[in-house]
């Protein structure tokens, strides 16, 4: 019977170290920490970011504004619906953003009570090393865990995570 509890509670704790969720959450954190460190490393990103972004001080929430600014351009109310953040929250970061030189606020040619939030030529730099880091970051991945696990967990996350599971919020 001392047996059976133990095992029971060996499992208890199993179960909440090694369940989808949490290795989903270690992956994100693996392969956010890689990009940062692949852009921190990145000749097109300037100087002044790179320090930034090797020192720490970027995070997985500049990586949000940079995954969800279209590139003409979104108001801070459809970029913080779209990053699943607080307006208020969105301002700050593109307050900080606007202060590296990352995004400008422009007025907004279809709303004048609106600002356009817009990537910077900085910015536009920062983007294109993003987008180099992620596809490196991927290619490393497949390497890691091979090309058919790789594109069955892509599948998988994509049906998960997709807009019919939006809906049923």
């Amino acid at each position: 019977m001392q047996q059976n509890r133990s095992d029971q509670r060996a499992s208890s704790v199993d179960w909440r170290q090694n369940h989808l969720g949490r290795l989903l959450g270690q992956a994100m954190r693996r392969f956010d920490e890689r990009v940062f460190y692949l852009m921190a490393h990145d000749v097109r990103v300037p100087l002044a970011l790179s320090n930034l972004a090797s020192r720490g001080q970027v995070t997985a929430a500049h990586i949000h504004l940079t995954r969800h600014l279209a590139i003409e351009g979104s108001t801070l109310t459809v970029l913080a619906l779209s990053a699943g953040m607080s307006k208020q929250a969105m301002g700050d970061l593109v307050d900080q953003c606007e202060a590296w030189d990352l995004v400008a606020r422009k007025a907004d040619p279809r709303d004048a009570r609106a600002k356009l939030i817009s990537f910077t030529s900085t910015g536009l730099l920062w983007l294109r090393a993003f987008e180099s880091a992620v596809a490196q970051v991927e290619a490393e991945f497949k390497l890691e865990v091979g090309e058919q696990v790789a594109t069955v967990i892509a599948l998988g996350l994509e049906v998960y995570a997709g807009p019919a599971r939006q809906e049923m919020r």
